[in-house]
């Protein structure tokens, strides 16, 4: 190739490399100023940034209160504003110390590093009043500010409930194509309620104090500090949940307390089917997504919950001769292996003292008469289907409170029914039967009521920012294909026997502040400890008072071994607690 050529060659090269850096010069500058990359990014924008210092007071999103009104989340704390200027100019330091109560030295000792704005609130020793807010903001001092700031409530409580937010550029595009509106940076719901009502708390605008600076971080335009706030009364909203605090609070200690490292709590009103606390352990951590994970949300094996399914279709079919007896030193199978010597029973005692062999035998006879009547009998319960609050709101057709509730189920193999060996398991909550803790608190729950099934509900309603109502959950009542009220009585009966009866499995809750109904449950994981011992979920699910039924609550704590379970020191703590908290309630 001659000289002339390459040369030419050259410089075509460096010709096309130069529109290259003009083009991508001219994408940065007039094409996409505003919405550079997938992830919409606004670099006008950026670049304001980059030349301000600012303090979020509040970044828009909503939040969660609970059923008393108490913030869950986060709060509006009384806050001290001080921008880094301050240590520049002469201003009256005096006069905000008398207001705030701390000395001058003090107030100039927290400017004298500080690069970016300084906020002094009630950890800090500075617990201002409105009045004192007030008195701040009219000295009128540059760069000094009372606000109400947006921080973390000092208690940490239902981390599961509310669930976590996080960014996600691309996921947020996704999700909501006709919000340009929104930040590439703006955080969305990752778990929990913060998901379930994600497009609801989206925010509309942030509220934040700022100013510009230049490289060094000097005032820019003198010591001018702007106020930005979004002027929409109606957002952002809050949730208003069905928890109470103190009872979540309390409920979360008392499985710390009992060492419940796997698993959880439910505790619902029966009155209004509503949770008033929910606990699921591990505790979940953002760092580490393998505690995301709901336990109450989740199928597990019931074990000897389930035999209350059994004993609603041999109630509902006629099978529950007072007279009959069954021989409960056979096992499930109906073999003599040696491992029972309960003698023989009625079934009443059957379900206290939660014989095997009782209940495979009924399973089995019920099946005979309708192949499908152990499903259809736990659908009778609320224990199969959508447990959680679903229905219709605005443009949803099936919006769903719990959207991270997985169904459970009973039959893995329809052909199953035909074989007695799994019928025998299945009657006893073991093959393939899984069912989560929400469901099974809600068949107690329905029990109490007298066999009226409903929704559960952890919302109540959802408040505009002038607290007016946005939207109200009502109460999901279900008349349809429910347990008759004589086979409602009859298992309330069956469920305070197992606490009365001498050898009852709940008699340990004889001496509790509550007279409780209950059953308990133990099932096999298939999995085991390093010294091979067998792994149990271990149940026990409720109501209580017996008489006057208010709660209904279920323990559960999984993957553990008979002898370490504190499954029912647990629910035995949490009934005094409640009990505690009425009476504390009653005399106020």
């Amino acid at each position: 190739m001659s000289h002339s050529k390459r040369f030419i060659s050259i410089g075509i090269i460096f010709i096309l490399i130069f529109f290259l850096y003009l083009y991508r010069l001219a994408d940065l500058q007039l094409i996409h100023t505003e919405s550079f990359t997938d992830k919409g990014i606004n670099l006008v924008q950026e670049s304001v940034n980059q030349r301000t210092q600012e303090v979020v007071i509040d970044d828009g999103r909503g939040r969660f209160v609970d059923r008393n009104g108490v913030a869950l989340k986060e709060d509006a704390e009384p806050s001290l504003v001080l921008f880094p200027f301050l240590k520049d100019i002469t201003w009256s330091v005096d006069s905000l110390s008398s207001i705030v109560g701390i000395s001058d030295k003090e107030i100039r000792s927290y400017l004298v590093d500080a690069k970016e704005p300084v906020v002094l609130a009630k950890k800090e020793g500075v617990d201002l009043t409105d009045q004192e807010l007030k008195e701040i903001n009219e000295l009128s001092i540059p760069g000094v500010f009372g606000v109400y700031k947006q921080t973390a409530v000092d208690q940490d409580i239902a981390k599961h409930v509310l669930g976590i937010t996080g960014e996600n550029a691309t996921q947020l595009r996704s999700k909501y194509p006709d919000r340009e509106d929104l930040s590439y940076k703006t955080k969305i719901g990752i778990t929990g309620l913060e998901k379930a009502f994600d497009e609801f708390l989206l925010p509309d605008a942030e509220t934040k104090l700022l100013y510009h600076v230049d490289g060094d971080g000097n005032p820019l335009f003198g010591v001018n500090v702007k106020y930005i706030a979004d002027s929409n009364p109606f957002y952002p909203v809050t949730i208003e949940t069905t928890i109470d605090t103190e009872i979540q609070s309390a409920a979360e200690k008392i499985l710390s307390n009992q060492k419940i490292e796997k698993g959880g709590l439910i505790l619902l009103d029966v009155e209004t089917n509503d949770v008033l606390a929910m606990v699921s352990k591990p505790e979940l951590d953002r760092s580490d997504e393998d505690t995301f994970m709901n336990y109450m949300l989740r199928p597990l094996f019931p074990g000897s919950i389930f035999k209350t399914v059994i004993s609603a279709a041999a109630i509902e079919y006629g099978l529950d001769d007072a007279t009959r007896t069954f021989n409960c030193n056979l096992n499930l199978h109906g073999e003599n292996d040696g491992g029972q010597d309960d003698g023989n029973l009625s079934f009443e005692r059957s379900f206290a003292k939660s014989c095997n062999y009782t209940f495979t035998t009924l399973a089995k006879e019920l099946m005979e008469e309708n192949e499908h009547v152990v499903e259809e009998t736990a659908e009778k319960l609320g224990l199969l289907g959508s447990i959680g609050w679903n229905g219709e709101v605005f443009h949803y057709t099936n919006f769903e409170q719990f959207p991270e509730e997985v169904e459970g189920k009973i039959w893995g193999d329809e052909n199953d029914k035909k074989v007695p060996r799994a019928i025998d398991q299945t009657a006893i909550g073991q093959k393939d039967v899984k069912i989560t803790p929400l469901a099974v608190a809600n068949m107690m729950s329905t029990i109490a009521r007298g066999g009226q099934k409903e929704s559960v509900r952890i919302v109540d309603s959802i408040l505009y920012k002038n607290g007016t109502t946005m939207f109200t959950f009502n109460e999901n009542i279900d008349n349809q294909d429910t347990i008759s009220a004589y086979t409602a009585a009859k298992l309330q009966d069956l469920l305070r026997l197992v606490v009365t009866d001498s050898e009852g499995t709940g008699r340990r809750f004889q001496s509790s502040s509550y007279e409780v109904s209950g059953k308990s449950g133990t099932a096999q994981t298939g999995k085991m400890t390093e010294e091979n011992e067998t792994l149990y979920n271990k149940w026990f699910a409720g109501y209580f008072p017996a008489d006057q039924p208010k709660y209904a609550l279920v323990v559960v704590e999984m993957d553990t071994t008979s002898a370490e379970a504190g499954t029912n020191a647990a629910f035995y703590d949490i009934v005094n607690e409640l009990a505690n908290f009425d009476a504390k309630n009653s005399s106020n």
